[in-house]
């Protein structure tokens, strides 16, 4: 089995924050790049035309992922029930947007705030879990009347206290216990968290519905230490049929890149990060990124 089927995926917000009509602008160079697929992190969905993006969508040839973004007034699990009825308010319309431009999911961390990572007792744990369970019920009931599912993405430790492996958030999956509902992994988290990637892949096994991906520093596929055999292994194992997306961040959006803690430049280029990750991707796919790592690593010596 080889993965050459998949179709490869880049996030907008490589380039820029937040994503609003005018963003569109990139599709077209996304395509021209060999995309098929585009993330689209939507921030405020108050900032998008729908129909505009739709169109720009189509006339492009790529299908969209709609992701979520959780600041602190987006928590499912605070103890104030007024945060929830944000969190819904803004997970509907996100799902609308989705249902308007043919998306068959809506994917993020969406049990809790970004950043609330502490060290809390046992019974806060317990009780905040409960509540991520009951709202993320009422989530998924959403998105089933909507035809849509949901992806649940895990966070390194750095961004939440909640859920931060596979097995974390397979056991959430579990306790909603709701159709619906189904996971999102993300390579730079999985850096960090799993002791196993391929393990972690399989025991999503196929709840698994999108995989992000990067460096473990958050750079250019192939660059880094990453283990892609690992991923092949476990996606091939699974009978992977989702999209592999490059999720990373520009310097240049101040806001952005504080959120996400990138400090400096993490490449000469954005638009290049998107053209070398999807050679590399491509490379990947097909069984041959080690000929050209090493072909690339021979000719790099080579003008030294």
């Amino acid at each position: 089995m080889s993965l050459q089927d998949i179709k490869f995926g880049v996030s907008t917000w490589l380039w820029t924050s937040p994503f609003s009509t005018d963003t569109v602008s990139l599709f077209p160079k996304i395509k021209e790049m060999g995309y098929e697929v585009v993330e689209i992190p939507v921030e405020d969905p108050a900032l998008l035309d729908v129909e505009k993006v739709k169109h720009a969508l189509a006339e492009n040839g790529l299908q969209p992922v709609i992701c979520g973004a959780f600041g602190p007034s987006r928590d499912l699990t605070h103890e104030d029930p007024a945060y929830h009825q944000t969190s819904f308010d803004y997970i509907e319309a996100c799902m609308d947007i989705c249902v308007a431009l043919g998306a068959g999911f809506f994917a993020g961390p969406m049990y809790s705030a970004v950043g609330k990572a502490r060290l809390v007792s046992p019974e806060q744990k317990k009780a905040e879990w409960e509540r991520a369970v009951t709202n993320l019920r009422k989530v998924c009931d959403m998105a089933e009347e909507r035809g849509l599912k949901i992806a649940l993405e895990p966070l390194n430790r750095f961004e939440s206290d909640l859920v931060n492996t596979a097995e974390d958030v397979m056991r959430l999956v579990r306790d909603i216990d709701h159709p619906a509902a189904n996971v999102l992994l993300d390579g730079f988290h999985m850096n960090i968290e799993e002791p196993d990637i391929e393990r972690a892949i399989r025991l999503a096994g196929d709840k698994l519905i999108h995989l992000q991906v990067s460096e473990n520093y958050r750079g250019t596929p192939g660059t880094g230490q990453t283990r892609w055999d690992a991923y092949r292994r476990g996606l091939e194992a699974i009978n992977y049929k989702g999209a592999v997306s490059i999720e990373s961040f520009t310097p240049e959006v101040k806001e952005l890149a504080g959120a996400v803690c990138i400090w400096r430049p993490l490449v000469p280029s954005q638009d290049g990060f998107a053209r070398e990750g999807l050679q590399f991707l491509r490379q990947w796919a097909e069984g041959t990124e080690t000929a050209g790592r090493e072909a690339r690593e021979k000719a790099t010596a080579e003008t030294k």
